[in-house]
């Protein structure tokens, strides 16, 4: 029999490609449907280790990514919301909850994948409320996922027929190293362990490959999942490379023990199998269930000694982003409303240093293009988002105590001062946004133009941090030398933009050019007037 290469081809990479399309339109669906709360499942439940497997099993089930959840985790540890350890625990729980999609896989519903998108679509297109949208899209990239599959198996399925493929099989259940390094390098290829565990799965079914010879592509599956964590990581903070070296040490350590165990392994997954009366696709659900929670029970007592480890492998401090407050106590609400006022003030100053912080990379995102620069000013206005919330409620809690007139003033002041910092940490992000325009369509800024928004965001940086300071003393003279370097940000935005209106009349300028350094002088300018708005309320000019 001749085998039609084409066609063979064609609905292997089509189905492929559904499926891959199908696990990602699924996980955002169900992302959706939980609220996007999912890194709040991190922060709140990853107290100790235990609870961090927990919170990556149940974020991986809800993503149905362990890299997704992998990356969340590396950004929760670069911002200081939890310590390698946990995070460890998070990746061990990442790995067993992504084995539920080769569970859903083993259920074998291909038959009903047309029907069950057909369901999904309906709730898409004709239904207008979001939640029911999203479970629309979830279903929807359930039934894509096993269209997908049938393809592939239907793709597959000639080559039974061929020696070649049979001998390879063989000598795969012959030589387990060769399986562990197909398995590895076909998941570095794919980018999807669930993809790649699919396939398997797939071949198992057909009787293309023995167990003997499936068990260790499905351990290099594990091992080639690591890759995005690695490419995440490239270049990234000192605590993202850690906590992706802890993915592929993990997974590397577990396919070496699987691997010296692989014999009792495989009596076990056939022992199951005829207890159990699984089918083809189900026992290698279960061997990648049974390998990845095994693997953590193994590994989970040397999370201590990981984190040591990686720490000694890759040396260096990291920076890290510390989210959560430091000076917000409740108990003295009720105890010492004045002193909670005090806390509060202090924790503001924390957030108008961030507001420093974050305008001092946009700044050097705007002159070097690093990409670094952009994503830890996204980082920190994050992190002034996250502090303007518990600050505000902490601030409304002392509201509901009885406090004097003066406390109340100052309960007044801090409230308007948490939203002007709030507020300049939007403007450098809609900064940020058009500095990333101009990256993506190569909008080219003149020298002159470059020269004047140095010249305008150094002295707005200068602004902010002489107010935050003023605030954080109560100097009035600080607070009138804010007032009178606020009054030169405005006469630089007016001057600016007339030397703008030059260049363009001139041909020296391009249309896409003006508008983004107009916009950039325009979020300069109302910086300033926050900054102005601060060092008022040290004055005493405001309520």
């Amino acid at each position: 029999m001749e085998v039609n290469w084409q066609e063979m081809i064609f609905q292997f990479v089509g189905g492929l490609g559904i499926f891959l399309f199908a696990i990602k339109y699924m996980g955002d669906g169900l992302q959706k449907a939980a609220g996007d709360r999912l890194r709040s499942i991190l922060d709140r439940f990853t107290t100790n280790p235990f609870m961090g497997v927990l919170s990556g099993i149940i974020v991986t089930v809800l993503i149905q990514s362990s890299s997704g959840t992998t990356v969340i985790t590396v950004g929760l540890v670069s911002a200081g919301f939890m310590t390698l350890r946990q995070a460890i625990g998070v990746i061990m729980g990442a790995n067993i909850g992504t084995t539920v999609t080769a569970f859903i896989i083993g259920l074998d519903v291909g038959a009903y994948a047309l029907p069950i998108m057909a369901i999904g679509a309906f709730l898409i297109f004709f239904i207008n409320k979001s939640t029911v949208k999203s479970i629309g899209e979830v279903i929807f990239g359930f039934g894509g996922l096993f269209l997908g599959l049938e393809l592939m198996s239907s793709g597959m399925k000639p080559l039974q027929t061929m020696n070649a493929f049979t001998d390879f099989t063989l000598s795969m259940s012959d030589h387990p190293l060769l399986g562990v390094v197909a398995g590895t390098v076909f998941t570095l290829i794919v980018q999807s362990s669930s993809a790649t565990v699919g396939i398997l799965q797939g071949l198992y079914a057909e009787n293309l490959v023995e167990l003997k010879g499936a068990l260790p592509i499905l351990f290099g599956d594990n091992i080639g999942t690591t890759i995005t964590a690695i490419l995440a990581a490239l270049g990234a903070s000192v605590a993202a490379r850690r906590a992706a070296a802890t993915h592929v040490l993990f997974n590397v350590v577990g396919t070496i023990i699987f691997m010296i165990f692989l014999y009792p392994f495989t009596m076990y997954i056939e022992w199951i199998s005829g207890l159990l009366n699984l089918e083809n696709k189900m026992q290698i659900a279960f061997a990648h269930g049974s390998f990845n929670v095994a693997n953590t029970i193994i590994q989970f007592p040397l999370i201590g000694a990981w984190a040591y480890f990686v720490t000694k492998l890759i040396p260096g401090k990291d920076v890290t982003i510390e989210y959560k407050p430091k000076h917000l106590d409740p108990n003295f609400i009720n105890q010492s409303p004045a002193v909670a006022i005090g806390q509060a003030k202090e924790e503001i100053i924390r957030m108008g240093d961030f507001a420093v912080q974050g305008l001092g990379e946009t700044f050097e995102y705007l002159k070097t293009s690093n990409k670094k620069h952009a994503e830890t000013a996204y980082q920190i206005e994050d992190a002034i988002n996250n502090l303007d919330r518990k600050i505000t409620d902490y601030l409304v809690d002392i509201s509901a105590v009885n406090i004097s007139p003066v406390e109340s003033a100052r309960h007044v002041m801090l409230m308007d001062t948490v939203r002007d910092i709030e507020r300049i940490g939007d403007h450098f992000e809609n900064i940020i946004e058009l500095i990333d325009f101009r990256e993506v369509n190569r909008v080219k800024l003149t020298e002159d133009a470059l020269q004047d928004l140095t010249e305008m965001f150094s002295l707005t940086i200068e602004t902010v941090g002489k107010a935050v300071k003023a605030l954080d003393l109560n100097d009035t003279e600080l607070a009138r030398a804010v007032a009178e370097q606020e009054d030169l940000i405005d006469k630089m935005e007016r001057r600016f933009r007339k030397n703008h209106i030059v260049r363009l009349n001139g041909g020296h300028c391009s249309a896409q050019a003006g508008i983004v350094f107009v916009d950039i002088v325009s979020n300069l300018e109302r910086i300033g007037d926050h900054a102005v708005n601060i060092a008022e309320a040290v004055l005493g000019k405001r309520a």
